[in-house]
């Protein structure tokens, strides 16, 4: 069924290719080929398994012995087979493009845009915006504030430029103010927020206490490697790079290298001098 194509949202071939490239490997052959054919209903594939395995030998000569092939280890083979396929099905259609129902309900969703499936917890839309070419991948999550119900102060909570990619697994949660610049990538699994628990009452568990927020910017074109978490208050210049793992939280310039935990300066750029150790 072509109409579920990613062609038909609205994503073009420069998305597609980022898709293959930065979100996951198993996207290259999908997102380069055509949308795979649908695979058949449950109740035609039943019919053929018994024709398929009742015919094989019960028994397999492997290096010289007799291994016995259960007929259940037979169907669980096949119906393995076609769950993945399935999936892989499943998961090309349930992209979602601009041109989708469902993007409408975004504060902005931008063209070329996407979302990968399976998508995360994503909740508040109407104060979300994806910028045009982003492209968010699998399993990301993306919310404003507690509930889908709740009122925010700032719309968009959560902006995200033009021409990121967002890794899988990755979670950008906003009750304050999140901005992200235009060309910023990110590994796998990196968690950012611009809330965090408070402390301050030693006979009130710290789950219960009011918690801080500070708004979160993160400059144009940083790469923010995998598992790095960047707190509230955060402020990142242009073309900051973040080593995995890193926690990151405080006020730093363009061109630097931060790692660590808490976050420093490993490195930056001095325009007489190049890359140099340590901060400026």
């Amino acid at each position: 069924d072509r109409s579920h194509s990613a062609e038909r949202r609205g994503l073009s071939t420069p998305a597609r290719s980022k898709i293959a490239t930065f979100v996951t490997p198993a996207c290259r052959s999908r997102m380069a080929a055509p949308s795979p054919p649908k695979p058949e209903p449950i109740t035609a594939t039943f019919t053929t398994i018994l024709e398929r395995y009742t015919s094989l030998p019960t028994f397999v000569r492997d290096g010289g012995s007799v291994t016995v092939v259960s007929f259940r280890l037979q169907f669980r083979r096949f119906l393995g087979s076609w769950v993945r396929r399935w999936r892989r099905y499943l998961n090309e259609v349930a992209i979602v493009g601009p041109n989708d129902d469902y993007a409408n309900s975004f504060f902005y969703f931008g063209h070329h845009a996407a979302l990968m499936a399976p998508q995360g917890v994503i909740y508040n839309e109407r104060y979300l915006s994806i910028g045009d070419d982003t492209l968010i991948g699998p399993n990301v999550c993306l919310t404003a504030g507690i509930n889908g119900e709740q009122e925010m102060l700032a719309s968009p909570t959560v902006a995200i430029g033009r021409h990121c990619v967002i890794g899988r697994g990755s979670h950008i949660i906003g009750h304050w103010s999140i901005e992200l610049g235009d060309d910023i990538q990110t590994g796998p699994y990196v968690y950012i927020t611009d809330q965090n628990h408070s402390y301050e009452d030693i006979d009130e568990p710290v789950g219960w206490q009011r918690p801080s927020e500070g708004a979160v910017k993160i400059g144009s074109g940083s790469w923010l490697g995998a598992n790095a978490v960047i707190l509230p208050g955060t402020t990142l210049g242009k073309n900051t790079t973040v080593a995995a793992g890193a926690v990151v939280r405080g006020t730093f310039p363009d061109h630097v290298v931060l790692g660590g935990v808490p976050a420093k300066v490993l490195r930056h750029y001095s325009p007489s001098e190049g890359w140099l150790a340590g901060p400026a």
